[in-house]
């Protein structure tokens, strides 16, 4: 009893430790980049944990408590769901980041350019005093667009993280559950231990987006060139590691062949 008990404990810090995973930092880094607060990264983080911690519980918790039995190709392509998760945010990160160096090279040497923003989505004109010479009404803007439209749920932009939260415990959710049942048979305690381990999973991502976030923050005010800069590298990094990722998943585990191998991790 003793040693379960101290087992299921210990899942509180290895979700800490399992929120450090490299696919796990660059998305929720490529996320908080748009972020100007440490406590906004702190709340994306603490939403993704929860999005993550869902998935680990119904998809886990249904192998515990019902034995399902996940193949290999099934198991690899829900890793490479969390791949292609990082392709995506790399693109739409990167395709802001090209608008505003198009914007900047566009506009260099102009004395009277400047660059604002609409929520979260930034841009650059020339300067003017009337309607025309700005170029665009306010509510002409992708973020005015999403303003507008999904207003109703308050805190909507807490819907990005969670889903790419729930995306990447859908890709770990079987490796831990088939962990657990190994080393704690018991069907209750094992669902014990996957509450833990999302609790400390939650607590972890915080963390991490705190000190992720806590540059971001500054350069968000102090140094907005290099902000820019940071934003379009951590892009290129979603990317470049979701494309590896799709190679490795894809052609080295074998989900795009014949012969898929899966080892859970």
């Amino acid at each position: 009893m003793v040693h379960v008990l101290s087992i299921v404990m210990l899942g509180f810090f290895l979700g800490m430790r399992h929120a450090t995973d490299p696919d796990h930092v660059i998305a929720v880094t490529t996320i908080v980049s748009r972020q100007s607060t440490i406590r906004s990264a702190m709340l994306i983080g603490g939403v993704w944990g929860v999005g993550h911690t869902l998935t680990i519980l119904l998809v886990g918790g249904g192998i515990i408590l019902f034995d399902v039995v996940i193949p290999p190709r099934l198991g690899l392509a829900m890793e490479l769901a969390a791949a292609l998760m990082l392709v995506l945010l790399g693109i739409l990160n990167l395709t802001g980041m090209m608008q505003w160096i198009q914007d900047s090279l566009a506009l260099a040497g102009d004395p009277h350019s400047h660059r604002h923003s609409h929520g979260d989505y930034f841009h650059s004109h020339l300067h003017g005093y009337g309607l025309r010479s700005h170029g665009h009404r306010e509510d002409q803007t992708p973020q005015a667009w999403l303003d507008q439209r999904l207003a109703w749920l308050g805190l909507y932009q807490t819907v990005r993280p969670l889903v790419v939260g729930v995306v990447h415990g859908l890709a770990a959710s079987a490796a831990v559950a088939l962990l657990v049942l190994a080393t704690i048979p018991n069907p209750v305690w094992a669902t014990v231990y996957l509450l833990l381990f999302g609790a400390g999973t939650i607590a972890g991502m915080m963390l991490t987006t705190a000190a992720i976030g806590a540059p971001f923050a500054y350069t968000a005010t102090h140094l907005v060139r290099f902000n820019r800069y940071l934003g379009l590298a951590s892009g290129l990094l979603s990317l470049g590691f979701g494309l590896f990722l799709v190679y490795q998943i894809g052609f080295v585990d074998g989900l795009f062949t014949s012969h898929p191998r899966w080892i859970p991790e």
